[in-house]
């Protein structure tokens, strides 16, 4: 009998029934290779919480600047998210220092009735689909109010944000790689407008009042204003929907949710966060988790595979929303902690407190459908309905 050809643990996540639930896969590469050389990658890959926190809160041996290890990085690719101290810490200030500066109880007081007014629009429908019609929408409305800015139409958005995703992915499919440089740059043209013709509040109007003393290069501020823009808006739109889809396919788990708010959405992050891979170069020769990585290694974080660790969390396949503490790395740690993860999280409890108190009879009408995305975790389609059940079928 001819043998099976050997399955790809890297490639196999993309599989449809394991994109469903990539958990299971993520701890047969934790228990059997914490620390993998992936030839496709070209990149050590790591599963296990520790070595992830390790590799992540040290910026000496491990870069997010690549041309530190000698890469070429094209211009595009330059902002807060893509260099290191000392380059970073000035870009990564200014935009601190423009978040903290906003009034953001009075943003949320704002979020808070278009939430309430969109739901009971879609109460009033058989069913919805609660990624292009709640998630998407209201997360681009909470950034670009952030930013101080007018929406773009959705769409133009988000298929350009799709594919900036989607080159997340390159190195597994290179294909995926200049469309999403390509529109990298045409987001940062996009946020560049905002500089040249800034808006009166918001973190916009903070950044170009104090760009000239920043020290910031126009070009990364550009770049870096377009990575608020696209990683505050995938954060929040994909963490909803995943959120969502955990709260309403757990029996109970709604209910819960209003008991234990303020542990839940960390909970549902650690769960299923958006961010399920990050990327690093090592700098100088580094001993980790049993293996030596030498200067230029890439090295791959899975996250998502940290965030089940048994060595970290108690029962990590269940969701607990009451756990506490909860160490989760869903937003990352150290200098490149996501700037946007504040403005998530609370653009996410505000979604699934409203849906639990107003709507306590919320639930799925069809099985949530991901985006073939292994970085960023998300859903393409979750029906969902707000009516009781009763016992009728159901159509869109």
């Amino acid at each position: 009998m001819e043998q099976a050809a050997a399955v790809d643990p890297i490639l196999d996540l993309a599989r449809p029934s394991i994109l469903r639930n990539p958990y299971p896969s993520y701890a047969r590469m934790r228990e059997t290779s914490p620390v993998l050389w992936h030839e496709l990658l070209g990149s050590w890959v790591l599963t296990r919480h520790a070595d992830c926190l390790a590799v992540l809160t040290d910026s000496n041996r491990f870069a997010s600047d690549w041309r530190r290890a000698g890469e070429e990085i094209p211009a595009p690719l330059l902002s807060v998210q893509t260099l290191d101290p000392p380059e970073h810490t000035a870009i990564r200030h200014l935009l601190l220092d423009g978040f903290r500066a906003q009034d953001r109880q009075a943003l949320n007081d704002g979020l808070e009735g278009q939430i309430a007014d969109l739901l009971a629009e879609l109460a009033r429908r058989p069913s919805f689909d609660l990624v292009g019609e709640l998630a998407e929408p209201v997360a681009l409305r909470f950034v670009t109010a952030f930013l101080g800015v007018e929406a773009p139409g959705l769409d133009w958005f988000v298929p350009m944000s799709r594919t900036v995703v989607d080159g997340m992915d390159a190195g597994l499919w290179p294909e995926k790689h200049e469309p999403a440089v390509a529109a990298r740059a045409r987001l940062a043209e996009y946020a560049g407008g905002w500089l040249a013709d800034p808006p009166k509040e918001g973190l916009i109007a903070y950044v170009a009042e104090h760009a000239a003393d920043s020290g910031v290069a126009e070009t990364v501020l550009r770049n870096s204003l377009r990575a608020v823009l696209h990683a505050g808006y995938e954060s929040a739109s994909r963490l909803l929907g995943n959120a969502a889809a955990g709260l309403l396919t757990t029996p109970g788990a709604l209910e819960a949710f209003r008991a234990t708010p303020a542990t839940a959405v960390d909970e549902l992050i650690r769960y299923d966060a958006p961010v399920q891979a990050d990327a690093r170069v090592c700098v100088t020769d580094t001993e980790l988790g049993g293996v030596t990585m030498k200067a230029g290694d890439p090295v791959t974080l899975f996250l998502g595979a940290a965030n089940h660790d048994p060595l970290r969390f108690a029962h990590p396949a269940e969701l607990r929303l009451d756990r506490a503490p909860n160490p989760h790395l869903g937003f990352g740690r150290g200098a490149h902690a996501c700037l946007g993860a504040s403005m998530a999280i609370r653009l996410t409890g505000s979604v699934l407190g409203a849906l639990a108190r107003d709507y306590p009879q919320a639930r799925a009408v069809a099985e949530p459908e991901h985006r073939r995305n292994l970085t960023l975790r998300g859903l393409d389609r979750f029906e969902v309905t707000l009516r009781p059940d009763t016992g009728e079928e159901v159509r869109p």
